[in-house]
């Protein structure tokens, strides 16, 4: 049964972090969402950090549901993040719901929760309002993958929560940004 046919895409879940040759100006954005420590997990697994370890930036896409988990986070990169719905309110007071960072001149949004459960038109909007080149997005605990009208839509999925936990695996992301070109990546985080 396929809860949400419209997210329903052909996202490759990588089981490694690929061998990444880190050229001079190449940025790596690690992603990750809907961590909810600590009540759905204790603590982000030991997978993530070994991913993110060459990351310029990490981008929180909310639900982090207590502020520890970016000081966790900033020990290997900066970090950007939104508030959740899940967010309690210490949490919505520090962190905007929408923000945004250029990296090589392509603007980056991100949202914990574009409606993205009831289809695209919302996320395009937002990106059409924000001029964006990506919108890295959370909420569903499912990755996504897709290139629309010139905008990368990127949901890395949940690092402790996937939905449905029988079809998606726990995961992260990470976009590898150049002058030339943007490069999404999904991997598994198996803990």
């Amino acid at each position: 049964m396929v809860l949400f046919p419209y997210l329903t895409v052909n996202v490759e879940v990588l089981d490694e972090v690929p061998k990444i040759q880190k050229e001079p100006g190449m940025k790596i954005i690690g992603l990750i969402s809907d961590t909810h420590i600590p009540s759905r997990a204790n603590k982000i697994p030991d997978k993530v950090f070994e991913i993110f370890k060459d990351a310029d930036l990490i981008i929180h896409a909310g639900d982090l549901t207590q502020m520890d988990v970016i000081k966790e986070l900033e020990q290997t990169a900066p970090v950007l993040a939104v508030h959740g719905n899940m967010d309690p309110h210490d949490v919505k007071a520090e962190l905007p719901e929408f923000d945004t960072v250029k990296i090589h001149g392509r603007k980056i949004g991100v949202i914990h929760n574009p409606a993205a459960l009831w289809g695209m038109n919302e996320m395009k909007r937002i990106a059409k309002e924000n001029n964006l080149d990506i919108l890295v997005f959370g909420h569903t605990h499912k990755q996504f993958v897709k290139l629309e009208d010139n905008v990368l839509f990127i949901n890395p999925g949940s690092v402790n929560d996937p939905l449905p936990p029988v079809l998606v695996k726990p995961t992260v992301g990470l976009i590898i940004i150049t002058e030339e070109k943007i490069e999404p990546l999904i991997i598994k985080v198996d803990g």
